[in-house]
Protein backbone atom coordinates (compact mmCIF):
# COMPACT_ATOMS: atom_id res chain seq x y z
CA UNK A 1 0.00 0.00 0.00
CA UNK A 2 2.90 2.20 0.99
CA UNK A 3 4.58 1.38 -2.60
CA UNK A 4 1.44 2.55 -4.21
CA UNK A 5 1.20 5.71 -2.38
CA UNK A 6 4.31 6.61 -3.06
CA UNK A 7 3.33 6.00 -7.12
CA UNK A 8 0.81 7.94 -6.87
CA UNK A 9 2.17 10.64 -5.08
CA UNK A 10 5.42 10.24 -7.90
CA UNK A 11 3.07 10.57 -11.18
CA UNK A 12 0.29 12.99 -9.76
CA UNK A 13 3.66 15.66 -8.69
CA UNK A 14 5.15 14.91 -11.97
CA UNK A 15 1.70 15.48 -14.03
CA UNK A 16 1.12 18.52 -12.25
CA UNK A 17 4.53 19.87 -13.38
CA UNK A 18 3.38 18.83 -17.26
CA UNK A 19 0.10 19.98 -17.60
CA UNK A 20 1.26 23.10 -15.12
CA UNK A 21 -2.50 24.46 -14.21
CA UNK A 22 -1.34 27.31 -12.56
CA UNK A 23 0.68 28.65 -15.34
CA UNK A 24 -2.98 27.91 -17.73
CA UNK A 25 -4.79 30.82 -15.20
CA UNK A 26 -3.28 34.13 -17.26
CA UNK A 27 -4.56 32.13 -20.75
CA UNK A 28 -8.07 30.94 -18.84
CA UNK A 29 -8.62 34.35 -17.68
CA UNK A 30 -7.91 35.87 -21.13
CA UNK A 31 -10.06 33.51 -23.08
CA UNK A 32 -12.72 34.24 -20.61
CA UNK A 33 -12.67 37.71 -19.88
CA UNK A 34 -16.27 39.01 -20.94
CA UNK A 35 -17.69 35.94 -19.08
CA UNK A 36 -19.76 35.82 -15.67
CA UNK A 37 -18.84 33.19 -12.79
CA UNK A 38 -21.17 30.79 -13.18
CA UNK A 39 -19.78 30.39 -17.31
CA UNK A 40 -16.42 30.48 -16.47
CA UNK A 41 -17.18 27.41 -13.19
CA UNK A 42 -19.10 25.37 -16.50
CA UNK A 43 -15.88 25.96 -18.55
CA UNK A 44 -13.44 25.03 -15.81
CA UNK A 45 -15.52 21.95 -15.25
CA UNK A 46 -15.65 21.17 -19.47
CA UNK A 47 -12.24 21.45 -19.27
CA UNK A 48 -10.94 19.30 -16.25
CA UNK A 49 -13.73 16.58 -17.86
CA UNK A 50 -12.01 16.61 -20.73
CA UNK A 51 -8.45 16.40 -19.32
CA UNK A 52 -9.51 13.52 -17.57
CA UNK A 53 -10.78 11.86 -20.79
CA UNK A 54 -8.30 13.01 -23.04
CA UNK A 55 -5.57 11.22 -20.90
CA UNK A 56 -7.05 8.36 -19.52
CA UNK A 57 -8.00 7.30 -23.31
CA UNK A 58 -4.23 7.65 -24.37
CA UNK A 59 -2.92 5.79 -20.85
CA UNK A 60 -6.15 2.61 -22.12
CA UNK A 61 -4.96 2.37 -25.35
CA UNK A 62 -0.88 3.38 -24.98
CA UNK A 63 -0.03 -0.19 -25.46
CA UNK A 64 -1.89 -0.84 -28.68
CA UNK A 65 -0.57 2.47 -30.02
CA UNK A 66 3.26 1.05 -29.49
CA UNK A 67 1.93 -2.27 -30.86
CA UNK A 68 0.58 -0.99 -34.14
CA UNK A 69 3.21 1.58 -35.09
CA UNK A 70 5.95 -0.88 -33.95
CA UNK A 71 7.92 1.39 -31.63
CA UNK A 72 9.21 0.23 -28.55
CA UNK A 73 8.35 1.59 -24.39
CA UNK A 74 11.83 2.55 -24.17
CA UNK A 75 11.86 4.50 -27.38
CA UNK A 76 8.98 6.18 -27.15
CA UNK A 77 10.83 7.34 -23.36
CA UNK A 78 13.44 8.44 -24.87
CA UNK A 79 11.78 10.75 -27.24
CA UNK A 80 9.25 11.69 -24.74
CA UNK A 81 11.77 12.60 -22.41
CA UNK A 82 13.26 15.07 -25.02
CA UNK A 83 10.21 16.47 -25.55
CA UNK A 84 9.47 16.75 -22.46
CA UNK A 85 13.12 18.38 -21.87
CA UNK A 86 12.39 21.15 -24.41
CA UNK A 87 9.12 21.86 -22.49
CA UNK A 88 11.25 22.06 -19.58
CA UNK A 89 13.48 24.87 -20.95
CA UNK A 90 10.65 26.80 -22.24
CA UNK A 91 8.85 26.92 -18.87
CA UNK A 92 12.33 27.88 -16.93
CA UNK A 93 12.63 30.71 -18.80
CA UNK A 94 9.16 31.76 -17.68
CA UNK A 95 7.19 31.11 -20.90
CA UNK A 96 4.04 28.25 -21.10
CA UNK A 97 5.58 25.86 -23.93
CA UNK A 98 5.36 26.33 -27.30
CA UNK A 99 4.86 22.58 -27.63
CA UNK A 100 1.53 23.34 -26.09
CA UNK A 101 0.13 26.31 -27.41
CA UNK A 102 1.46 29.25 -29.14
CA UNK A 103 0.91 33.21 -28.21
CA UNK A 104 -1.03 33.60 -31.36
CA UNK A 105 -3.24 30.58 -30.95
CA UNK A 106 -4.25 32.16 -27.13
CA UNK A 107 -4.80 35.77 -29.26
CA UNK A 108 -6.59 34.33 -31.69
CA UNK A 109 -8.74 32.40 -29.22
CA UNK A 110 -9.53 35.37 -27.05
CA UNK A 111 -10.98 37.67 -29.76
CA UNK A 112 -12.76 35.30 -31.91
CA UNK A 113 -16.49 34.50 -30.88
CA UNK A 114 -16.54 30.92 -29.79
CA UNK A 115 -18.85 28.28 -27.61
CA UNK A 116 -18.11 27.68 -24.24
CA UNK A 117 -17.75 23.62 -25.44
CA UNK A 118 -15.04 25.14 -27.92
CA UNK A 119 -13.29 27.45 -25.56
CA UNK A 120 -13.23 23.98 -22.60
CA UNK A 121 -11.77 21.91 -25.41
CA UNK A 122 -9.76 23.86 -27.53
CA UNK A 123 -7.26 25.60 -26.35
CA UNK A 124 -7.50 25.31 -22.50
CA UNK A 125 -7.54 20.86 -22.24
CA UNK A 126 -5.77 20.44 -25.65
CA UNK A 127 -3.56 20.96 -26.08
CA UNK A 128 -2.60 23.90 -22.64
CA UNK A 129 -3.24 21.08 -20.35
CA UNK A 130 -3.50 17.90 -21.77
CA UNK A 131 -0.64 18.32 -24.26
CA UNK A 132 1.48 16.19 -26.06
CA UNK A 133 4.07 15.82 -22.52
CA UNK A 134 1.21 14.98 -20.38
CA UNK A 135 -0.21 11.99 -23.10
CA UNK A 136 3.48 10.56 -23.99
CA UNK A 137 3.74 10.66 -19.98
CA UNK A 138 1.09 8.19 -18.94
CA UNK A 139 1.31 5.93 -21.92
CA UNK A 140 4.58 5.25 -20.53
CA UNK A 141 3.93 4.88 -16.90
CA UNK A 142 0.60 2.92 -17.98
CA UNK A 143 2.64 0.35 -20.22
CA UNK A 144 5.76 -0.18 -17.27
CA UNK A 145 3.03 -0.46 -14.57
CA UNK A 146 3.07 -4.17 -13.26
CA UNK A 147 0.03 -5.20 -12.44
CA UNK A 148 -3.53 -4.12 -12.14
CA UNK A 149 -3.42 -1.80 -8.84
CA UNK A 150 -0.47 0.22 -10.51
CA UNK A 151 -2.77 0.65 -13.74
CA UNK A 152 -5.33 1.58 -11.40
CA UNK A 153 -2.90 4.21 -9.55
CA UNK A 154 -2.18 6.01 -12.80
CA UNK A 155 -5.65 6.19 -13.46
CA UNK A 156 -6.65 7.35 -10.14
CA UNK A 157 -3.63 10.49 -10.49
CA UNK A 158 -4.90 11.53 -13.77
CA UNK A 159 -8.71 11.85 -11.65
CA UNK A 160 -6.49 13.37 -9.10
CA UNK A 161 -5.03 16.48 -11.48
CA UNK A 162 -8.58 16.79 -13.48
CA UNK A 163 -9.83 17.38 -9.87
CA UNK A 164 -6.97 19.98 -9.80
CA UNK A 165 -7.39 21.56 -12.70
CA UNK A 166 -11.04 22.01 -11.76
CA UNK A 167 -10.26 23.67 -8.30
CA UNK A 168 -7.20 26.04 -9.96
CA UNK A 169 -9.52 27.55 -12.85
CA UNK A 170 -12.17 27.93 -10.61
CA UNK A 171 -10.18 29.87 -8.47
CA UNK A 172 -8.13 31.35 -10.95
CA UNK A 173 -9.29 35.54 -9.82
CA UNK A 174 -7.97 34.68 -6.63
CA UNK A 175 -4.64 33.27 -7.69
CA UNK A 176 -4.08 35.97 -10.02
CA UNK A 177 -4.55 38.42 -7.27
CA UNK A 178 -2.92 36.49 -5.10
CA UNK A 179 0.41 35.20 -7.02
CA UNK A 180 0.64 38.00 -9.69
CA UNK A 181 1.85 37.27 -13.55
CA UNK A 182 5.53 37.76 -11.48
CA UNK A 183 4.48 34.96 -8.84
CA UNK A 184 2.59 32.59 -11.98
CA UNK A 185 5.92 33.05 -13.61
CA UNK A 186 7.79 31.59 -10.52
CA UNK A 187 5.63 28.93 -10.30
CA UNK A 188 6.19 27.77 -13.67
CA UNK A 189 10.26 27.93 -13.93
CA UNK A 190 9.78 25.87 -10.99
CA UNK A 191 7.34 23.39 -12.55
CA UNK A 192 9.75 23.72 -15.17
CA UNK A 193 12.74 22.72 -13.22
CA UNK A 194 11.00 19.41 -11.76
CA UNK A 195 10.42 18.61 -15.42
CA UNK A 196 13.60 19.02 -16.49
CA UNK A 197 14.72 15.99 -13.97
CA UNK A 198 11.95 14.12 -14.71
CA UNK A 199 12.63 14.28 -18.65
CA UNK A 200 16.83 13.62 -17.79
CA UNK A 201 15.25 10.47 -16.12
CA UNK A 202 13.28 9.62 -18.59
CA UNK A 203 15.53 9.70 -21.26
CA UNK A 204 18.13 7.49 -18.81
CA UNK A 205 15.72 4.63 -18.16
CA UNK A 206 14.88 4.49 -22.47
CA UNK A 207 18.42 3.98 -22.94
CA UNK A 208 19.27 1.35 -20.29
CA UNK A 209 16.17 -0.48 -21.41
CA UNK A 210 17.02 -0.29 -24.98
CA UNK A 211 20.41 -1.28 -24.54
CA UNK A 212 19.91 -3.92 -21.32
CA UNK A 213 21.99 -1.92 -19.42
Amino acid sequence: MIELLKYFVLLYGGLFAITNPVGAVPVFLSVTHDLGLRERREIATKTSLTVIITLVTFALIGEWIFKFFGSSVDAFAIAGGILLFKMAMEMLSGKLSTVKISSEETEEFSEEVVTLEEVAIIPLAIPLISGPGAITTVMIYMAKSGGLAEKATVIGSIVAIGLTVWLILCSSNRIQKRLGRVGIKVMTRMMGLILTSMAVQMIINGIKGAFGL
